[in-house]
C-alpha cells in the first residue's frame, strides 16, 4: 500500500468522525481512534477479508477491537465500509438504544464480533477465535478444499497488555501456534493517568518472543504502507507462530494541543480544539460530513461480495465432493444440535435413574459427558489444570495437542484431533477464550475448575452472559464438603454470587439424573451460559416421585423446570398434608430427605423440594411455582453457603453458612456447622412452633 492522498483522507475521515461523535455525545475516548486511524487504513483498506452486506459470512476474517474504549474507530470503519450503520447512528453515539454504545457490543452492532471494554478480554477472545478457526480447519478441510481459512486480527493498547489476562492468553496462543492470529499493538505510551513509563516498563517485544510469538516492529503506526507491509509479512509466515506488530503512534494524532497527552484519552477535545485539528489535518468538511470520494475509497461492499461469492463457489464444490461433511459444517456453524440430541438426553437421564448410582456430582457430570461428547462432536472441553478433579475429560475427548515443529493439530489413528484442552492454571484466560470459541461458531466450549476459583473467571462469565453465549462452566468442589483444603478452597458465597449474574443459568444438581438434566439444559441454552456447581463428596441417588421418575421426557421436564417435588409426606409414611416444605440443592438434598424421616418420626409432615436451579425455577409460571411451593406452608431452605439469596422464596428459616469454613474432614465440618438431619429437623420444628 503506497501512501497517497486517498489514504490520508481515509484516515482523517476516521479522525473527524471520532472527534465529532465524542464531542456531540460529550462523552467518549477520541484519542485512541485518532491514533489508530492509519493502522485501520492499512488493515481494513488492504487486508481484511469481510463482506459488509453479510456480517455473518462464515469464512470472513475476524476483527476485534480489544481496547474497546476506542469504539468510534470500529463504528467509523463499519459505517465507511458499508455496513448497516448509518451516519445517524454515529450521531447518536453513546445514546439510549443506539447501535453505537460506549463500548462495542456483540449482537447490537452489525460487524462487531465481540463485546469489548474490560481490557485484556478482547485479545483473549481473539485467541479463542483463532483456536476455533484452526480446529475447524483441521476437522473439515480436505485436500484442495480449504473452506475454513481466515485470519483473526486484533487492535490492542497498553491497558490490554497490563491486564494479567493478556499474559494467560498470549502464552496459550504461542503454545497452540495460532499462526493466523495477528495482533497490532497501539503503542502510544499514554493512559488515563498520563505517561505509562513510571508503571509500565515491560519489554513487550521480548515478552511476546518468550511466549513463542513472531514480533514485528516497532513500525510507524502512522505510515499505512509500513503497517500494511508488516501485516503482509505476518500473513506470509510459515512457522505457525502468532504475530505481534508493534505500532508506534501518537494518541489524538492531529490535535495540536491534545495529541500525546492523557487529555486526548477519555474526554471530548472541545469545539475550539476540534476546529484547530481540522485545520491541522487539512479536513475542511462540516461535522459528520464525508466526501463522496472518501466513501468510495472505503466502500468494501463489492469486494466483500466477490470474496464471499468465491467462497460460496468453493463451498459448492466441497459440498459436491463431501456432502455429509458440508452438511455437518453448516449445522455446526448455525449452532443447531444434532437431530438425535433429544433421544441422547432422554437415554442419558433414564440410564442415570435406572442405575441410581451413589457418586459425587462431579463424577455424575463425567458420566453425562460420556454420552453427550460421543453424540456431539462440537463439544470442546477443558480444565484449568484440574482435569483429574473436575472430570471434564471423556473417552471421546482426547487431550488437544499440537506438533512442536509444525504446529499442526496432532491426530489419533482415526485422524481425529483432541477435544480436551489443558488450559494450565489460567481460569480467567480459559473463560474468555471459551467466549471467543463460542463467538466464532462451530463449537460448544466447556471448561472446569474449582467453584471457589470462579472468582478469577467472573468477569469473563459476566461477559458471556451479556453476549448471550452458549458456554458451560464446570465448577467442582462446591462446598465445605471438599474438607481438609480449608476455607481458601471452600465455596461459601460463590453460588449466591453467580446466581446474581443476569442471564447466567446456575445448576447445583443432587444426583446423576439431575446432573444429566443440567447438562441437557446447558446444551440447549443457545442464548445463555451455564454454571454447573458439583460436589467432591459422593451423593446417594435421590428416589423420585412417580411423575418425575417416569422413563420418558416427562421426567426430564420436571427436573428441567429448576425445582420439583422430590418427596411427599406419604413417601415416609405420613398420611397428612405437608406442614412445611424443605427446599434443598445439591448434596443437601440427601440431608433434607434424612431430616424428613426424622420429622416423620416426630409425626410432622414435610414435603421435600429439590431445587437444582434457582435461576431456571424463577422463570417458571406462577402456577408451577405455586404447585411446588404452596402458599401458606412454611418454607425452610438448606444449602451449604450464603443464606442471603434464599429469603426471596419466603423462607421462614435457612440452614446455611454465612462464615468461612474450616480445615477438617467433611463429616466433621458438616456436624460442626449444623448440616445434620437433626439440626434441620429442629429448625423445621422451631419454625412450626412460631
Amino acid at each position: 500500500m503506497a501512501p497517497t492522498p486517498n489514504t490520508k483522507d481515509m484516515a482523517n475521515a476516521i479522525r473527524a468522525l471520532s472527534m465529532d461523535a465524542v464531542q456531540q455525545a460529550n462523552s467518549g475516548h477520541p484519542g485512541a481512534p485518532m491514533g489508530m486511524a492509519d493502522m485501520a487504513v492499512a488493515l481494513w483498506g488492504e487486508h481484511l477479508r469481510h463482506n459488509p452486506t453479510n456480517p455473518n459470512w462464515a469464512n470472513r476474517d475476524r476483527f476485534i477491537l480489544s481496547n474497546g474504549h476506542g469504539s468510534m474507530l470500529i463504528y467509523a470503519l463499519l459505517h465507511l465500509t458499508g455496513y448497516k450503520l448509518p451516519i445517524t447512528e454515529l450521531k447518536n453515539f453513546r445514546q439510549l438504544h443506539s447501535k453505537t454504545a460506549g463500548h462495542p457490543e456483540f449482537g447490537i452492532t452489525p460487524g462487531v464480533e465481540t463485546t469489548t471494554g474490560p481490557l485484556g478480554q478482547g485479545i483473549t477472545n481473539a485467541v479463542g477465535f483463532a483456536l476455533a478457526e484452526k480446529l475447524l480447519a483441521k476437522e473439515f478441510n480436505r485436500e484442495g478444499h480449504a473452506i475454513v481459512d481466515h485470519h483473526t486480527y486484533v487492535f490492542m493498547g497498553d491497558g490490554c497488555l497490563m491486564e494479567g489476562i493478556s499474559h494467560e492468553a498470549a502464552a496459550l496462543a504461542g503454545a497452540w501456534k495460532l499462526g493466523k492470529l495477528i495482533a497490532l499493538y497501539d503503542d502510544n505510551g499514554i493512559s488515563i493517568d498520563g505517561q505509562v513509563a513510571p508503571w509500565f516498563i515491560d519489554n513487550t517485544a521480548q515478552r511476546f518472543v518468550a511466549y513463542g510469538w513472531n514480533v514485528i516492529g516497532p513500525v510507524d503506526g502512522h505510515d499505512a504502507a509500513a503497517v500494511s507491509a508488516a501485516i503482509a509479512q505476518a500473513k506470509a509466515g510459515t512457522d505457525n507462530r502468532p504475530t505481534l506488530i508493534i505500532s508506534k503512534t501518537h494518541i489524538g494524532k492531529g490535535s495540536p494541543n491534545r495529541a500525546n497527552t492523557s487529555k486526548a484519552h477519555g474526554e471530548p477535545l472541545g469545539a475550539e480544539e476540534i476546529k484547530l485539528t481540522r485545520e491541522s489535518i487539512g479536513w475542511s468538511h462540516a461535522p459528520f460530513v464525508i466526501p463522496k470520494e472518501v466513501y468510495a475509497d472505503w466502500d468494501a461492499k463489492e469486494k466483500g461480495k466477490a470474496a464471499e461469492t468465491a467462497w460460496n463457489d468453493a463451498f459448492a464444490a466441497y459440498k459436491a465432493a463431501f456432502p455429509e461433511l458440508a452438511k455437518e459444517f453448516v449445522r455446526r456453524m448455525k449452532g443447531d444440535l444434532p437431530k438425535n440430541f433429544v433421544q441422547t438426553a432422554v437415554d442419558t437421564v433414564i440410564a442415570a435413574h435406572q442405575k441410581g448410582e451413589t457418586v459425587a456430582s462431579r463424577k455424575a457430570s463425567q458420566l453425562a459427558l460420556e454420552s453427550f461428547t460421543a453424540a456431539l462432536p462440537e463439544m470442546l472441553g477443558g480444565s484449568a489444570d484440574l482435569t483429574g478433579s473436575n472430570l471434564t475429560n471423556t473417552k471421546s475427548t482426547p487431550n488437544l495437542r499440537f506438533d512442536a515443529l509444525t504446529g499442526d493439530v496432532v491426530t489419533n489413528e482415526a485422524g481425529q484431533g483432541g477435544r480436551h484442552i489443558n488450559y494450565g492454571v489460567r481460569e480467567f484466560g480459559m473463560a474468555a477464550i471459551m467466549n471467543g470459541v463460542a463467538l466464532h461458531g462451530g463449537y460448544i466450549p466447556y471448561g472446569g475448575t474449582f467453584l471457589t476459583f470462579s472468582d478469577y473467571s467472573r468477569n469473563a462469565i459476566r461477559m458471556a452472559a451479556l453476549m448471550k453465549l452458549r458456554v458451560v462452566h464446570v465448577f467442582t468442589h462446591d462446598s465445605i464438603g471438599l474438607g481438609e483444603d480449608g476455607p481458601t478452597h471452600q465455596s461459601i458465597e460463590h453460588a449466591a454470587s453467580l446466581r446474581l449474574i443476569p442471564n447466567l443459568d446456575v445448576w447445583r444438581p443432587a444426583d446423576t439424573a439431575e446432573t444429566a438434566v443440567a447438562w441437557t439444559v446447558a446444551l440447549q441454552n443457545r442464548a445463555k451460559p451455564t454454571a454447573l456447581l458439583l460436589s467432591r463428596q459422593n451423593i446417594a441417588y435421590a428416589a423420585k416421585c412417580d411423575s418425575v421418575a417416569a422413563p420418558d421426557a416427562s421426567g426430564i421436564d420436571s427436573i428441567s423446570k429448576g425445582a420439583y417435588v422430590l418427596s411427599e409426606p406419604s413417601d415416609v409414611g405420613i398420611k397428612k398434608k405437608a406442614q412445611a416444605v424443605i427446599i434443598a440443592t445439591g448434596s443437601e438434598v440427601q440431608l433434607a430427605i434424612a431430616a424428613q424421616k426424622v420429622l416423620a418420626e416426630r409425626k410432622i409432615a414435610v414435603r421435600v423440594v429439590s431445587m437444582p436451579s434457582t435461576t431456571t425455577f424463577d422463570l417458571q409460571s406462577t402456577e408451577y411455582k405455586s404447585s411446588v411451593l404452596p402458599a401458606g406452608v412454611p418454607r425452610i431452605a438448606v444449602e451449604m453457603g450464603s443464606t442471603g439469596g434464599w429469603w426471596k422464596y419466603g423462607t421462614a428459616a435457612v440452614v446455611g453458612l454465612d462464615t468461612y469454613g474450616e480445615s477438617a474432614p467433611a463429616p466433621v465440618l458438616f456436624k460442626h456447622f449444623g448440616f445434620t438431619p437433626e439440626n434441620v429437623a429442629d429448625t423445621v420444628e422451631k419454625v412450626l412452633r412460631k
